[in-house]
């Protein structure tokens, strides 16, 4: 049976948005070099600027709960999506260390804010569609980390400046935005409910909450800190310093994509054993061996590993007991979010009191603890 031809072309419209999304955040990943050196910013002072992006994204995720309930989630998708693609080009205009950080947390608001409401597309649609396609939608945000990571250096060796770049990809955000807004799912199509907020973890929702953290960390040291790793660390020209996430999200996209078929295979533990494995073993590559080409190879273990594992805490969180599925997704999607956007922020205190390479090799090992936790629970 065909589905409904608006509900497919609702489809492409979340997909192009959660597209919006992937190449806005990564966008920022080969930025951070620049910002470092134009603001003389040391690792430690950059982990606090860096800490404004995520605070912007958890401040304002309990209130896209309560814009999404009033107004629906496209309205809200609409006008986050452009607030990140307006953000996008202040991040490299920034005069002064607190310029930057007040604009990584107005960017970071709109990341959070777009995150919540095209998963709430996302979880209308495939409601009406009649079958999992979740695991594309997150595939195509994993692609648009890879186009935005590289799209920025591509242009620059292009002979555009960082910040007219910068411009170049807002422009584009905003073109996709405002072209699919329409063929989104409109508010008398979702559900009202009286929650107000996100719920507090607590219990098995806690442990699940704890566990997407420390992954969600990965990711976030990833976006915040390849870059620099790259050229810093390891030689890397600034153009190219983005090939780091770039790889990162290629495996992690490919994976997304077949992520279905593998997690049916292999079952959930399995999944989040292997994954957590290869991802850790890769971060530690990344950060012992001294060759460039073992960092990137690295990066694409850690998006292999950890790609799946994910998706398989939020199927868990939605079928713990006497717990509503949606509260406890609610709880979960926050603290995983805090590791990635807050987390990285960590990174940069313990790089400034030993090295960017001991920080990440730390994330190495949480990324175990991950594996073997999670089995041990299961």
């Amino acid at each position: 049976m065909q589905p409904d031809p608006r509900i497919s072309s609702a489809r492409r419209a979340v997909l192009l948005i959660f597209l919006v999304c992937g190449i806005g955040l990564s966008s920022w990943a080969p930025m951070v070099p620049f910002a470092k050196i134009a603001l003389g910013l040391s690792e430690a002072d950059l982990g606090v600027v860096l800490l404004a992006l995520g605070a912007g994204a958890i401040f304002t995720m309990p209130l896209t709960g309560i814009l999404i309930n009033k107004y629906g989630s496209r309205r809200v998708a609409l006008c986050a999506a452009l607030v990140i693609a307006a953000l996008l080009p202040l991040l490299l205009m920034a005069s002064s260390a607190y310029q930057l950080a007040l604009a990584l947390f107005v960017f970071g608001s709109g990341i959070g804010s777009i995150d919540v409401a095209m998963n709430a597309q996302a979880v209308l649609v495939q409601d009406k569609y009649g079958s999992h396609i979740m695991s594309s939608f997150h595939g195509m945000f994993s692609l648009g980390g890879l186009l935005g990571s590289i799209g920025l250096g591509f242009l620059i060796r292009a002979g555009l400046s960082a910040t007219v770049a910068a411009v170049s990809i807002s422009a584009a955000l905003i073109l996709i935005t405002l072209t699919q807004y329409k063929h989104l799912l409109p508010r008398h199509e979702e559900a009202k409910t009286d929650s107000h907020g996100l719920s507090l973890p607590q219990g098995p929702t806690l442990w699940l909450g704890i566990m997407c953290f420390i992954v969600f960390l990965a990711e976030g040291s990833m976006l915040d800190w390849s870059a620099v790793f790259l050229q810093f660390s390891r030689g890397f020209d600034p153009s190219l310093s983005g090939l780091g996430y770039a790889s990162f999200s290629v495996a992690m996209a490919a994976m997304r994509l077949t992520g279905d078929k593998i997690i049916h295979q292999l079952g959930a533990p399995k999944v989040v054993l292997y994954g957590m494995l290869v991802a850790g073993t890769g971060l530690l590559l990344a950060v012992t061996v001294p060759i460039p080409a073992a960092a990137l190879a690295g990066f694409v273990m850690v998006g292999l590993g950890a790609a799946n594992v994910v998706p398989v805490f939020f199927t868990a969180a939605g079928r713990i007991p006497n717990i509503p599925p949606a509260a406890a997704l609610a709880a979960v999607t926050t603290l995983g979010y805090a590791g990635q956007l807050a987390g990285p922020a960590m990174i940069g205190f313990i790089a400034d009191v030993t090295s960017l390479s001991m920080a990440l090799g730390l994330v190495a090992l949480l990324l175990f603890l991950v594996a073997f936790g999670y089995r041990h629970r299961n």
